[in-house]
């Protein structure tokens, strides 16, 4: 299938995606909520007062506010799940573990145990419920449960990287072809095809939804409200790391940098985009720097990047090495919540 098809084809109906770049940490331990709750900007206490599986999508942060990683959290009993982009695992790992000093907290790298796929795409609620049955009707978002398919049990959180509705389903590397058979049935009795999207499909979707990926938007020179991340922060919990900087942010009211989507010019042909890191001018000064760039089968050559505070209104030039761009509202795509 070709690459156009995969992403409108997610973006009207479900495409499924091979997660394996996505990495999973498991806190354990009798001090993991006290702990945890000290480490990153998600409300850890009110996950462990919740019903069942709960989950929210948090930041682990400096002691100077920059980003370390971004999670998406889930509770399941008597352990935490913190998913990030595998790639960073490591470097995760050793920052959390600096941390522990004389608490009873276990961190496991819990990403060879499971295997993991997206299914993205409005219909994926309806799909993954069909398979999964009361286990995932009205699961919120960044929710967390398990349940089992085609008689495998398999954990689904609710979130996904293209904008659209999105569940990631984990299993024992044996069940993949059993749980991905039960989908594609379902699929089928609903009257359409469930799409196996590439990395490079997710990744045009992900930069038309304006969603953030670590390593590329997110790393320690950013900091929480220039990437837009203002949700990842609860505002009621107690100290964490990084959390006085983010006070003092949010009362100030303003950063200098701000993440801003951007058209690039083009003139219809196949021209080379500009790679990551490119350097962005506005009025001859230097504003910042793109930090994902993509060709999008509806929306042509876009781009995400950081501009300076006065030049991130949509509709601002800004200029590169050979092209120019125009900062625009995200997400690109309309129909994207």
């Amino acid at each position: 299938m070709k690459l156009a098809e995969m992403v409108l084809s997610t973006r009207h109906g479900s495409g499924l995606f091979d997660m394996s770049h996505r990495g999973l940490l498991e806190v354990r331990g009798t001090d993991r909520v006290r702990w945890l709750d000290g480490m990153i900007s998600g409300d850890v206490q009110a996950l462990a007062g919740a019903d069942g599986g709960s989950g929210c999508y948090a930041l682990l942060l400096t002691n100077r506010g920059a980003i370390v990683a971004d999670f998406h959290v889930g509770r399941m009993d008597d352990v935490y799940f913190l998913e990030s982009r595998r790639s960073e695992m490591p470097r995760i790992l050793e920052a959390l573990d600096r941390y522990i000093i004389a608490d009873d907290v276990e961190l496991k790298h819990g990403s060879e145990a499971r295997v993991a796929i997206g299914i993205e795409g409005p219909k994926s609620e309806a799909l993954v419920a069909a398979v999964a049955g009361s286990a995932v009707v009205g699961l919120e978002k960044e929710g967390w449960t398990t349940t089992s398919i085609a008689g495998r049990s398999v954990l689904i959180a609710a979130f996904g990287f293209t904008g659209e509705s999105a569940f990631q389903l984990r299993m024992d590397p044996a069940d993949r072809m059993a749980v991905e058979a039960a989908l594609d049935e379902a699929a089928r009795d609903d009257g359409h095809e469930l799409v196996r999207g590439s990395a490079e499909a997710l990744e045009i979707m992900r930069v038309e939804a304006g969603i953030p990926l670590l390593g590329a938007e997110l790393d320690e020179t950013v900091l929480p409200p220039e990437a837009r991340l203002e949700d990842a922060i609860s505002t009621t919990k107690g100290c964490y790391v990084g959390q006085e900087i983010v006070a003092r942010l949010r009362v100030r009211g303003q950063v200098q940098h701000l993440l801003v989507g951007l058209r690039l010019e083009s003139d219809g042909s196949e021209q080379r985009l500009p790679p990551a890191d490119t350097p962005l001018s506005s009025g001859g000064r230097v504003t910042g720097e793109l930090t994902s760039v993509v060709r999008s089968p509806t929306e042509g050559p876009i781009a995400l990047g950081y501009v300076r505070r006065e030049h991130s209104e949509i509709g601002t030039a800004v200029d590169f090495d050979g092209g120019r761009g125009t900062v625009a509202q995200l997400p690109f795509r309309t129909d994207v919540p």
